[in-house]
């Protein structure tokens, strides 16, 4: 199975805004990204509902609609409930506990500063965004990684900023609530979960690296607990501590896992937004798609079909250069440039592709749509599943904080 060459441990956590059907844009930026994680990682990949509330809570009337046809989507592209889980964020009310305790220690300058605060505040003109959970939400986004104790999230450059944030809120979490009074206890009896040879080998290890400073017999001690399928997350925070000779990490900071993303402009040019009705959704029909893309705007310079014309300067060629070989995009650069080629003649591989591209999810979209009682199991079974984790994650918080009253 392929879940079985994962990367031991590691955990990939990503999630999006409920906006209903997924596009191509989607599709190229963060689906395609996904596909290939969740084979190689321990993937999260959620469905972020409240997060749609900061700059759409006036009308929430599409809310469940958009909600299902993105995991339509989702599931219709590849994305595979039995080695992801899939969730939808309001359906773990955990994040919203963990949101509100971190508001707690979060210095509200570290909110104002981040850069898409303002900056969706000018983009987003007509809607009244002073709200504290708009303010917030860079916040809810750290919770929602911390939750689930991500090592990694997929992201962009742009992005890299809340990966930051989310690592210095961990950073200060664990500061100001510190280590576990039975730390050493709960450490010792997590040691015993090992087995003989492995708790063997850590200990030695453990012994070698404190008294003799040996970094080998650390790596190797850690190798022991990264590799160790019979222990919990918790556990395996508490054991690379405990061999490190300092306290448990309550709350462990991820890091961003850069992804590049193909340039692929909507319809018009511009960026592939639904804001701006430019897109090609992954469930569109394909007459559809190929009038769409027939009428997309060229190089200007081209007038007549007898003007030559710059590829560069034409929307037209990303696509080719996603979708097509060495070959074919010589073929448009020399044809564009001596006017060989015309637009429309230029448009149809393209169209062909992705029209081709498109025909196998369309079909198994249908199917799911077909039945949404098992899109519905899918989505109730892996909110579960990712509550499990959360609680136990909230049950590290509180009793770090001292909120676990007996």
């Amino acid at each position: 199975m392929a879940s079985e060459n994962k990367t031991v441990g590691k955990r990939i956590l990503s999630g999006m805004r409920s906006s209903g059907y997924m596009h191509l844009g989607h599709y190229h930026g963060v689906l395609k990204n996904w596909l290939r994680l969740q084979h190689e990682y321990e993937c999260y990949f959620f469905v972020a509902d409240w997060h749609a509330l900061t700059t759409h809570y006036d009308d929430t009337s599409k809310l469940e609609d958009q909600m299902w046809n993105m995991v339509v989507d989702w599931l219709a592209v590849g994305i595979n409930p039995k080695i992801a889980r899939i969730f939808v964020q309001s359906k773990v009310p955990e994040h919203a506990e963990l949101f509100l305790l971190l508001s707690m220690i979060t210095p509200l300058g570290w909110l104002e500063r981040v850069p898409t605060y303002k900056e969706q505040q000018r983009k987003i003109k007509e809607k009244d965004l002073a709200t504290y959970g708009f303010l917030g939400y860079p916040l809810l986004q750290s919770a929602d990684i911390l939750m689930y104790k991500a090592d990694a999230v997929p992201v962009g450059e742009d992005q890299v900023v809340h990966v930051e944030l989310t690592r210095e809120i961990a950073r200060r979490f664990n500061y100001v609530f510190g280590r576990e009074a039975d730390f050493e206890a709960r450490a010792k009896m997590a040691i015993r979960k090992l087995g003989g040879k492995h708790r063997r080998v850590y200990e030695d290890s453990r012994v070698r690296y404190q008294e003799q400073g040996d970094t080998a017999a650390l790596e190797a001690g850690q190798a022991i607990v990264e590799g160790h399928p019979n222990i919990t997350v918790a556990d395996r925070e508490r054991l690379l501590g405990y061999i490190e000779g300092s306290g448990r990490v309550i709350l462990a900071e991820p890091q961003p896992l850069l992804t590049k993303v193909p340039k692929l402009p909507g319809l018009d040019g511009q960026k592939m937004s639904k804001s701006y009705g430019n897109t090609i959704p992954l469930r569109e029909e394909p007459d559809v798609v190929a009038k769409n893309i027939r009428k997309m705007p060229t190089d200007p310079a081209r007038v007549r079909r007898t003007d030559p014309g710059d590829p560069e300067k034409c929307p037209v060629w990303q696509f080719h250069k996603i979708y097509s070989d060495e070959r074919r995009q010589q073929w448009v650069q020399e044809g564009c440039r001596s006017a060989g080629i015309g637009c429309v003649e230029c448009k149809q591989p393209v169209i062909d592709a992705v029209i081709a591209e498109l025909e196998p999810i369309q079909t198994r979209g249908a199917e799911f749509e077909s039945n949404p009682d098992m899109v519905r199991s899918i989505i109730n079974e892996g909110s579960e599943r990712a509550r499990d984790t959360a609680r136990e994650t909230m049950d590290e918080v509180r009793h770090a904080i001292g909120l676990h009253y007996r």
